[in-house]
């Protein structure tokens, strides 16, 4: 006599975790195709307005290469070297065009590929904008954190008021007293200068560290004061009460319902951060001697360099869309309330 064995029951734990792995997946599809669609006609506008400066500028690569005293046929010849001729949609389409390609034009000033300059440039600011970052987020929710897990004692308004005297502290003012404290006094950093990562991560790193440092304590303060306040608000709700009744440790119910709850704000702020952060270090670079992509910045709208002003801003509307993306997507990973639509 044969017995036929049962089919063997699947797991359920596998089944479970599948399912919440296709959950999470689609969460976040969902976020990506809103994100990408309000980032879309947004890039799409921005750039239109970014093309149009030149003509509400009234600039011209001839009074840059001939000088005020150019006549009307000299003026003429060069704006039609440039293509400056043909009707306005045109030569925005051809531009958008290379924009999508990856191609910025050239320089009024030197003729230089400008996707090559911003290159050059960008590279610095984001190493020391990824490591401001680095500090401020680290620093700022460590701040934060404590400051409300002793909320109303005096390390909170102690760490409150640190915050609030380094949030009125101008980058200028903090990158000079590192200078002379850290370079000049103490001989610890380099005063100025940058060397790149492939020459070596050491000589890197202290280029960076001293214009990092500067540029990173509002986002110290802006990071430590959303975060202390969204987690002192979580602590408040009744999930976390309903939590304390069933039994639940401390340091449970901070990780799994206050702190998850509680990051929103804090993330949301750094969603425009760092695109300031890569943008507004004019002059900090000045003050390192930072070759950076806001030096270049500053000195392309001064020689009135519009093919390369309408790079900057170009550029710029890329980091700042692409970083918010990032920060959609992390929100729907992480905080349950992005989950939820809130």
């Amino acid at each position: 006599m044969t017995t036929t064995e049962a089919p063997a029951a699947p797991d359920v734990r596998l089944l479970a975790a599948a399912a919440r792995t296709r959950h999470t997946l689609g969460r976040v599809l969902a976020t990506l195709a809103r994100s990408v669609a309000i980032f879309v006609p947004v890039f799409l506008v921005a750039t239109f307005v970014t093309f149009a400066l030149r003509s509400l500028s009234g600039l011209s690569p001839a009074r840059i290469q001939l000088g005020e005293e150019a006549t009307p046929e000299a003026v003429a010849r060069v704006e039609a070297h440039w293509g400056l001729d043909r009707p306005f949609l045109v030569q925005y389409g051809d531009w958008f065009g290379g924009v999508l390609h990856g191609q910025l034009g050239a320089s009024w000033t030197n003729g230089a590929d400008i996707s090559t300059l911003i290159g050059l440039g960008l590279g610095v600011s984001l190493s020391v904008a990824t490591f401001a970052l680095l500090i401020g987020v680290v620093a700022g929710f460590a701040l934060g954190t404590v400051a409300a897990l002793r909320r109303t004692t005096w390390v909170d308004r102690a760490i409150t008021g640190f915050v609030t005297v380094i949030s009125v502290m101008p980058a200028f003012v903090v990158g000079i007293v590192l200078v002379a404290v850290f370079a000049v006094g103490l001989h610890l950093f380099p005063s100025a200068g940058y060397v790149p990562a492939e020459q070596g991560f050491g000589p890197w790193l202290a280029h960076i560290t001293l214009p990092a440092v500067a540029l990173s304590f509002d986002v110290v303060a802006d990071v430590a004061r959303q975060l202390r306040g969204s987690l002192v608000a979580a602590y408040g709700e009744n999930y976390v009460t309903g939590a304390v009744v069933r039994g639940l440790g401390p340091r449970r119910i901070f990780f799994a319902h206050v702190l998850r709850n509680g990051l929103g704000p804090a993330l949301a702020t750094l969603g425009l951060k760092f695109p300031a952060l890569v943008g507004a270090s004019v002059v900090t670079e000045w003050i390192f001697g930072l070759q950076g992509f806001g030096r270049f910045a500053n000195d392309s709208a001064q020689a009135g360099d519009v093919p390369a002003v309408q790079g900057v801003l170009v550029v710029s509307i890329v980091l700042v869309v692409a970083f918010n993306l990032i920060v959609n997507l992390v929100l729907a990973r992480v905080t349950p309330a992005s989950q939820r639509g809130v």
